[in-house]
């Protein structure tokens, strides 16, 4: 929930080096972050006095100019005080005040914010420039296809299953209603389900397994990776599934973070603190007096508010969210239109005439979606009302159901500026697409990685100022033979 927060830190300071101090069980999230330039681990060995004076050392003698304290705890505040830090920023909470240089003030309000508006809070009274970004996991393609080559024996579509919760019991719905939402999906679709967990929820793992039905259990519709992946194989498994159901969990918010579609259970914690926040994400909770109460464990050791959540509700909201429509993406300038170097003016229009034959693709049932980076909106070159007027052609002159531009400078970082996926999985959310029965066209590398990225075909036309990419699963010279090759392979 912090990534908003780094990711307004690097615009903010873009020349800076940035450095994450952080727990080594949570590094590996960061690990391909290019908003940062460093990852920290706190080591075992820095716990008790001793271990944080010796880990103060360490950061004195690297010189940081600025410490921007995350972390509510006392002992963060100390670490940076002894670090010698000239500058250091947190929220004037838990007796912190005397070790902070800008304590940020902290009252009742702040504690009804999200956990994402906090940090970017906190960031906002230090006068650093914010703005509310999703938080976004850099996932490399290599990790994306071997996730997908492990799922590869499962049907499609795939159900992720995260049971477990950290925290404690109180926040864990019951094993047996996984197992009853899992039997119906797999009935429902046809589809398959992955069982996710840690080592020390494989017990609970198992006990879902062994209630879906004998004949449901087989290869081709159940995986059990409790306690088998590491927290980076388990961030590309939950990119690849097709939607997912889960507890308030770690697992929860990776789920958001990598665009999963995603139904999650909430009981004994309040999901507008800690809820998911991607678009269609659906919470499903059951309203009583003690809840939320925060505790670990149900204190009136009835645990009425989950078994108050059916496994109606909840398989209700998994259907909803399960993408069922197969869709062509196409890129804008080089493939439905000439590439006229940012497009800014009208008299540099001009729409490739293969165009009309896109009409045969909504009658084989695929939806037409524009995706389109467009940087010169951030550099100033573009207009941006011009662009969008632009793509407002398409859908409507020639049927295009959305279209979808991505305004941000390729220093941003954004999810969303091709290769990075973020424009089809909103597209995704927004329209209910299968993304693997689907196809991107586009005439750049960037449209081929996209393809890869989320599993779609890609088909290069040669349109563009590039004449062929490596990375293509098929190549054609305009329009028209694209959409031939489309409705012969369906």
């Amino acid at each position: 929930m912090t990534m908003p927060a780094i990711r307004a830190l690097r615009k903010a300071y873009p020349e800076s080096k940035i450095s994450l101090l952080v727990k080594p069980s949570v590094s590996p999230i960061f690990e391909i972050d290019p908003n940062i330039n460093e990852v920290i681990l706190y080591e075992e060995s820095f716990k008790g006095i001793l271990g944080k004076l010796r880990l103060a050392m360490r950061l004195k003698k690297r010189h940081f100019s600025k410490a921007i304290l995350f972390q509510n705890a006392f002992d963060a505040a100390l670490i940076a005080f002894f670090s010698g830090i000239p500058k250091r920023i947190g929220y004037n909470r838990d007796g912190r005040r005397l070790l902070l240089t800008y304590p940020i003030p902290f009252n009742g309000e702040d504690r009804g914010l999200h956990h994402i508006d906090y940090y970017l809070n906190l960031l906002s009274y230090a006068g650093i420039n914010t703005e509310r970004t999703d938080p976004w996991i850099y996932l490399g393609i290599e990790e994306r296809l071997a996730a997908r080559d492990k799922l590869s024996m499962l049907k499609r579509p795939i159900l992720g299953i995260n049971p477990g919760a950290t925290y404690g019991s109180a926040k864990r719905w019951l094993p047996e209603r996984f197992a009853e939402v899992a039997n119906w999906f797999i009935k429902d679709t046809n589809g398959s389900i992955v069982i996710f967990g840690s080592a020390k929820e494989i017990e609970m793992a198992d006990e879902i397994f062994i209630r879906i039905e004998p004949e449901l259990r087989n290869k081709e519709h159940v995986l059990n990776l409790s306690g088998k992946t590491s927290l980076r194989e388990l961030i590309s498994l939950i990119s690849e599934c097709d939607a997912f159901v889960t507890n308030d969990s770690g697992p929860m918010h990776i789920a958001y973070a990598v665009g999963t579609p995603m139904a999650a259970i909430f009981g004994s914690t309040d999901p507008k603190l800690t809820g998911p926040v991607g678009v269609g994400d659906i919470v499903v909770k059951a309203d009583f007096e003690c809840s939320p109460c925060f505790e670990r464990i149900c204190r009136n050791n009835d645990m009425k508010c989950m078994y108050a959540v059916t496994s109606d509700d909840v398989y209700l909201a998994v259907k909803s969210i399960t993408p069922t429509k197969k869709a062509v993406f196409f890129d804008r300038d080089g493939t439905l239109c000439r590439d006229a170097d940012y497009l800014r003016r009208w008299e540099d229009f001009e729409i490739f005439p293969e165009i009309q034959a896109l009409k045969g693709l909504k009658d084989k049932g695929f939806l037409l979606i524009g995706v389109t980076n467009q940087s010169g909106i951030a550099r100033g070159i573009i207009d941006e009302s011009f662009a969008k007027d632009v793509n407002q052609v398409f859908i409507d002159k020639y049927g295009f159901d959305d279209f979808y531009f991505c305004p941000h400078h390729p220093d941003e970082n954004c999810s969303c500026r091709k290769p990075e996926p973020g424009m089809l999985l909103s597209a995704r959310a927004d329209h209910m697409i299968n993304l693997k029965e689907s196809y991107v066209v586009g005439d750049k590398d960037a449209d081929m990685f996209l393809a890869k990225a989320v599993g779609a075909k890609g088909i290069f036309v040669k349109t563009g100022k590039q004449q062929g990419s490596d990375y293509a699963d098929h190549t054609v010279s305009n329009l028209k033979e694209a959409v031939k090759l489309i409705e012969n392979y369906g």
